[in-house]
C-alpha cells in the first residue's frame, strides 16, 4: 500500500517542523514548501535532513522532500499540487508576526490572506480528492470577550488577524461551495523551544539564558498585561492531523482553556532560575501594538468532544520546557524539570532535535 502524501506550507517554522516529524512517524511521505534564500533556513528540520540541508534526508527510509516556492506565486503552487498529488495539505505558511503586520500590512495580506486562496484554487482545479487544513488563529477573535469558541464573533485587531480571517472564510466558502474537505483549526497561542526568537515567550526564555550566561543584563519588552491561552506546539500539531482524519471537515478551537498574562510568564520564568524581574526587565514603547488584544482564552469543548483532543502540558510546564532548552543552548546549568515533564506526560516523544 502506498504511503499517504502530505504537503506542508511553512514546514521550516515551529509548527511545520513538528508536524513533519509527526507525519513521518506515521509513515507519510512528506513534502514541504520552502522559499529560496541565499542562506540556509531549514534549521528546525536539519536534524531530519542531515548535514546536507536542502539535498535529501540522511536516512533513506525518511520520505521528506522540499520544493522551492512562495505563497505569492500561484503558478508554482499549481505545479507543486499537480506534481506531488498530496492526499492532505497543511497550510501553515504565513507572515505570522502580529506586531510586524502593522509595519507591512500589504505584504501580510498578499501572503497570509491571498496565499490561502491560491492554494485552495490549485486544489480545486486539480480535481483531486485532497483534504485541506487552514491554520487559523485566535487573533481573529481580537476584542471579543473570552472565553472564545467556534460560535464567538470575530473582532480582528491587526492586519495579521484580518488576513487570517479572510483565509478562514475562504476555507469555509470552498468547503460549502465546492464540497471540498477544508477544516479550520483556530489555534490559540502555542509555544515550544522552536518558537521564533522574536515572539514574546521565546524572547523571555532566550533573554534569561543570555542573562545567566553573562551575555546580557536587560530584557526589553512591551505590554506585560496582555493575557493569552498558551499551550505546547507538538500537542497542537496532533490536533491538526486529527482534524484531517475526521469523517467530515469542520472548524475547531484548540487551546488549554486557561489564560495567563505576560507578567505571569515572567514570574514563572524568573522564579524558575532564581532571578529578580525588576533587576533585568525594561519596558520599551516600540514593542507596543497600535491596537492591542487584551485577553484570549479558548473554550476547546468541541475539539475534546468530537476529536478526543485535550492539552496535557500546563502553563507552568511550558515555561520550564522552554527554559530548559534555551539554558542548555546557552551552556548554562539546566534545572531539568522541563525534561522530566516531557518524559512523564508523553509515552513516546515523536518530535526530535530540541
Amino acid at each position: 500500500m502506498e504511503p499517504k502524501k502530505a504537503l506542508i506550507t511553512g514546514i521550516t517554522g515551529q509548527d511545520g517542523s513538528y508536524l513533519a516529524e509527526l507525519l513521518l512517524s506515521r509513515g507519510y511521505e512528506v513534502h514541504g514548501l520552502i522559499r529560496r534564500a541565499s542562506t540556509f533556513n531549514t534549521s528546525r528540520i536539519d536534524h531530519i535532513l542531515g548535514s546536507d540541508g536542502y539535498v535529501e534526508p540522511h536516512d533513506s527510509s525518511i520520505k521528506l522532500y522540499l520544493h522551492y516556492g512562495d505563497l505569492s506565486d500561484a503558478e508554482q503552487i499549481n505545479n507543486i499540487i499537480y506534481n506531488v498529488k498530496p492526499d492532505e495539505v497543511y497550510h501553515l505558511g504565513a507572515q505570522s508576526h502580529v506586531r510586524v503586520s502593522f509595519d507591512i500590512p500589504e505584504y501580510t495580506g498578499n501572503v497570509t490572506a491571498l496565499g490561502t486562496t491560491r492554494i485552495l484554487e490549485a486544489i480545486r482545479r486539480s480535481g483531486l480528492d485532497i483534504r485541506f487544513y487552514q491554520a487559523s488563529s485566535s487573533e481573529m477573535f481580537g476584542g471579543a470577550e473570552p472565553p472564545q469558541d467556534e460560535e464567538t464573533c470575530f473582532v480582528p485587531r491587526s492586519p495579521y488577524a484580518c488576513a487570517k480571517l479572510y483565509s478562514y472564510w475562504m476555507a469555509k466558502n470552498y468547503r460549502e461551495g465546492y464540497d471540498m474537505f477544508a477544516s479550520n483549526g483556530i489555534l490559540f497561542n502555542h509555544e515550544s523551544p522552536r518558537r521564533g526568537e522574536t515572539f514574546v515567550t521565546r524572547k523571555i526564555t532566550r533573554g534569561i539564558a543570555a542573562i545567566l550566561a553573562k551575555k546580557a543584563k536587560y530584557l526589553y519588552l512591551g505590554n506585560l498585561d496582555a493575557k493569552r491561552d498558551w499551550g505546547f506546539s507538538p500537542e497542537y500539531v496532533e490536533a491538526m492531523w486529527m482534524m484531517l482524519q475526521a469523517e467530515k471537515s469542520d472548524d475547531f478551537v484548540i487551546g488549554t482553556g486557561e489564560t495567563h498574562s505576560i507578567n505571569e510568564f515572567l514570574d514563572e520564568a524568573f522564579s524558575y532560575v532564581g532571578l529578580n524581574i525588576d533587576d533585568h526587565v525594561r519596558i520599551d514603547q516600540k514593542y507596543f501594538r497600535p491596537t492591542e488584544v487584551d485577553a484570549l482564552r479558548a473554550d476547546p469543548t468541541k475539539a475534546e468532544k468530537d476529536l478526543g483532543w485535550k492539552a496535557k502540558v500546563t502553563f507552568k510546564d511550558l515555561v520550564k520546557i522552554m527554559l530548559d532548552a534555551d539554558l542548555r543552548a546557552a551552556g548554562v546549568e539546566v534545572p531539568g524539570e522541563g525534561d522530566e515533564i516531557i518524559q512523564k506526560k508523553f509515552e513516546t516523544k515523536w518530535w526530535k532535535g530540541d
